[in-house]
């Protein structure tokens, strides 16, 4: 990239959250991703400046320092920060501004710094390479957290029984977040059991919001807008992907029904996920098998004899293994990490000083990493136990809210692939990459707020949910299909 010849021009509006805005390259596999700040902090674009500058590069530490060992250097791509000439990014505001959510317009862009995150875009594949006209395809899944809190200091006994993003559903329809309640439950799609996996991606392309998005050749094409009134267009979806799944199963009139179509994507995204970088073909997987009390949540419409009784497990190397186990490095539950957030800041308060040497606000080096690795077992009532159990949640958040990449793109039979990689040998050849990204470090002074939230679902909840409903779904509804041989292809 050379920055002294930026053109706003080449450059395309791509997505956004709720702290940055990302724009992709029109020609090149790359995006760029700057921050966004409250319209009020544009009258201090000296702080903003410096402020940028450090929250740039602490998200590129700790992606690469802290989240790409504990989540597998296979996965995560850390991207680096450029410093970007200013009239270049002016501009580049002033040209995708129109393309913005209009609930995404009550924070601006940084066009004081320069300062961004260059990443390679995760949503393409050269499908060149491998001898093929149709573009590749991208699945962004936030898959969420994927287990029920077992801590000792959980106060409400539904916590144990029903995960936190079934309850944070009712408290999103009521303060208007979202019309309609996802059916999507985490438990299911990190259970390893096919038929769980299956109905959970169901789910998601039934009511996406903004946990499951669909490029191609880098496009968005299916996804839902915040607040969106319409129901997805499954025939539509159908449609775009028909291309990617030409074999004979299925045909009506000549093409595959829009019912087979979607059957076998879902199938592709299931085998994706549970797929390992380092399991070979005639070796057996290890699997991690999720303990009965936190596998299964009684929100989930599945059938109860299929959520108890189903195979589940998980390839120890598989992408979701990888980000469960991050996830449970919080195993105090919020209720637990509030009081040693206190502690810490009545230790702070009587030493100032030593807010350094704990790294509560970073760097994010290989000292911050071993902090969240070797954290006391037991509690005994020193600072360093508070601090690493504090660590540990905040890496433990970030796991739970990160998106996972699954790139796709087809392959001719005569494609030279690395056996140890292959899944099952089947017609037609799809190539991937799956990455995990959305990982910033989350903010400390956080946990107060999160000791809030927790409340605030759980009450709302329980107040919603007074009368018991029969939200059982038929295992008749599952459709087992064949596999399709899925290769990785590193980015």
């Amino acid at each position: 990239m050379e920055l002294d010849k930026m053109d706003e021009n080449d450059w395309k509006y791509h997505g956004e959250g709720n702290k940055s805005l990302v724009v992709s390259h029109v020609q090149h596999s790359s995006v760029l991703r700057l921050l966004k700040y409250p319209s009020q902090d544009a009258e201090h674009s000296q702080q903003t400046t410096e402020q940028a500058c450090r929250h740039i590069h602490s998200i590129v530490d700790f992606s690469k320092n802290v989240m790409k060992p504990l989540l597998g250097e296979a996965y995560v791509h850390s991207g680096e920060v450029v410093k970007l000439p200013l009239d270049f990014v002016r501009h580049l505001s002033l040209k995708v501004q129109q393309e913005r959510p209009e609930l995404r317009c009550d924070k601006v862009m940084d066009t004081f710094s320069g300062y961004a995150l260059c990443l390679p875009n995760l949503t393409q594949l050269n499908a060149c390479h491998f001898g093929d006209h149709r573009l590749p395809l991208c699945v962004e899944i936030k898959p969420k957290c994927g287990f029920l809190p077992f801590s000792v200091h959980v106060s409400k006994e539904c916590k144990r029984r029903v995960c936190r993003f079934c309850m944070h559903q009712h408290y999103k329809l009521a303060n208007g977040k979202w019309k309609r309640q996802s059916r999507y439950c985490p438990l299911d799609l990190f259970s390893g059991n096919k038929q769980r996996m299956y109905i959970a991606v169901k789910h998601l392309l039934e009511e996406p919001q903004n946990n499951f998005k669909i490029f191609k050749g880098g496009e968005l094409i299916f996804g839902c807008k915040d607040a969106a009134e319409q129901t997805p267009d499954m025939s539509a979806l159908a449609q775009q992907l028909r291309p990617y799944f030409t074999h004979n199963a299925g045909l009506y009139k000549g093409h595959l029904s829009a019912k087979a179509v979607l059957n076998e994507f879902i199938q592709v995204v299931s085998s994706a996920l549970l797929s390992s970088w380092s399991c070979s073909r005639t070796a057996e997987p290890k699997k991690v098998h999720p303990a009965d009390a936190r596998g299964y949540c009684e929100a989930s419409p599945l059938h109860r004899d299929l959520l108890r009784n189903g195979n589940n497990s998980l390839s120890k190397d598989s992408v979701l293994s990888r980000i469960l186990q991050v996830q449970m490095l919080d195993n105090l539950d919020i209720e637990g990490i509030y009081p040693l957030y206190k502690r810490v800041e009545q230790y702070l308060e009587e030493f100032p000083k030593e807010r350094s040497r704990l790294q509560i606000d970073g760097p994010y080096n290989d000292s911050y990493l071993e902090k969240v690795k070797n954290c006391p077992a037991e509690d005994d009532g020193s600072i360093e136990y508070a601090i690493g159990k504090v660590h540990q949640y905040r890496v433990a958040m970030t796991a739970k809210d990160c998106s996972v990449m699954i790139t796709l793109a087809p392959c001719g039979e005569d494609q030279v692939l690395e056996s140890t990689l292959e899944i099952q040998p089947a017609k037609p050849r799809l190539t991937y990459s799956v990455s995990i990204l959305d990982l910033d470090p989350k903010p400390y002074d956080a946990i107060p707020y999160q000791h809030k939230l927790d409340s605030k679902i759980v009450n709302y909840y329980l107040r919603s949910t007074h009368s018991k409903q029969d939200r059982s779904a038929s295992p008749s509804l599952l459709m087992e299909r064949e596999e399709r041989t899925l290769v990785f292809h590193p980015v």
